[in-house]
């Protein structure tokens, strides 16, 4: 992929990074289409090559956050050997290190987040609900579960529930079309009914 073309998808001024990260490995580098499943993916190839690929759809502070989490798994089997566990310490020093050197690309209302969730990164950017919350906070018609009120009905793909309880750090909700609970995280994105 050119580099040019990569350009229209981060935030100003990340270049010098990335070509520093990328170094002399040889990467395929994928954008493709909204999966709802994963933001991005790493990969080690059979031919001993790189594959990361990130959601184009994102916007491009969170393109740079998310091709950094993954740049962080080829750069800690690099340096560690390919034993570590995906999201483990040395992981999680790699993407620490990773964020605190490219602070600076960051809006100014993102940099505390970001400087937050470095003190212990995290495997899932939705465990991090400021992060959750930040990037998806103009999005029209969404509500959190965490700000609607215990009672109140929602709809999450295409489905009805009813919040029943909060317990510990989710909530406990019910559908209403079957009577089964589900936990759901506080940053859940849904509809409010």
């Amino acid at each position: 992929m050119s580099i040019n073309i990569l350009e229209n998808f981060l935030p100003e001024n990340t270049l010098p990074f990335l070509k520093i990260w990328f170094g002399e490995y040889h990467c395929h580098l994928k954008i493709t289409k909204n999966r709802n499943s994963k933001l991005g993916d790493y990969r080690k190839l059979p031919d001993k090559t790189h594959q990361i690929t990130v959601n184009g759809t994102l916007e491009p502070q969170l393109f740079f956050f998310v091709l950094t989490h993954e740049l962080a798994h080829l750069l800690a089997f690099e340096k560690y050997g390919r034993k570590i566990s995906p999201h483990g310490e040395e992981w999680k020093s790699t993407f620490r290190e990773m964020l605190i050197e490219s602070i600076e690309v960051y809006k100014e209302d993102l940099k505390p987040i970001i400087r937050k969730f470095s003190k212990s990164p995290k495997a899932n950017f939705m465990a991090s609900p400021e992060l959750v919350k930040y990037f998806h906070k103009d999005e029209e018609g969404v509500s959190f579960v965490e700000d609607l009120e215990i009672g109140t009905q929602f709809m999450f793909k295409e489905v009805t529930y009813i919040i029943k309880e909060k317990i510990k750090k989710r909530y406990l909700c019910k559908n209403l079309s079957s009577n089964r609970e589900y936990l759901f995280k506080s940053v859940a994105k849904v509809q409010k009914l």
